[in-house]
C-alpha cells in the first residue's frame, strides 16, 4: 500500500541538509571548473590550438562542469532532503 502525503501537511526547509549540500557544492564547484579551465588550457597547448581555440575548449569543458554540478546537487538532494514535514 503506498501512502501519499496529505496535501495539506505542512513543509518546512531543513536548514541543517540545505547548508551541507550548498558547502559541498561550493568545494566541488571549485574542483571541477578549476579542472575545467587548467584542462582546457593544457589540451590547447597538447593540441597546438590558439587563444581562441583554447577559449572555445575551456567554454565546452566548463559547460561539462554545469553538468556535472546539476548532477551533484540533484543527487545530493536525494540523500540530504531539503524539506522536512511538520
Amino acid at each position: 500500500m503506498n501512502v501519499q502525503p496529505s496535501p495539506t501537511a505542512s513543509r518546512e526547509i531543513n536548514w541543517p541538509s540545505v547548508v551541507t549540500v550548498i558547502s559541498a557544492a561550493i568545494l566541488i564547484g571549485a574542483e571541477v571548473f578549476g579542472a575545467a579551465f587548467a584542462g582546457g588550457w593544457a589540451l590547447a597547448i597538447l593540441l597546438g590550438l590558439e587563444d581562441t581555440g583554447a577559449h572555445i575548449l575551456q567554454a565546452a569543458l566548463f559547460a561539462v562542469g554545469v553538468f556535472v554540478m546539476v548532477a551533484f546537487i540533484r543527487a545530493a538532494q536525494r540523500v540530504e532532503p531539503f524539506t522536512k514535514r511538520v
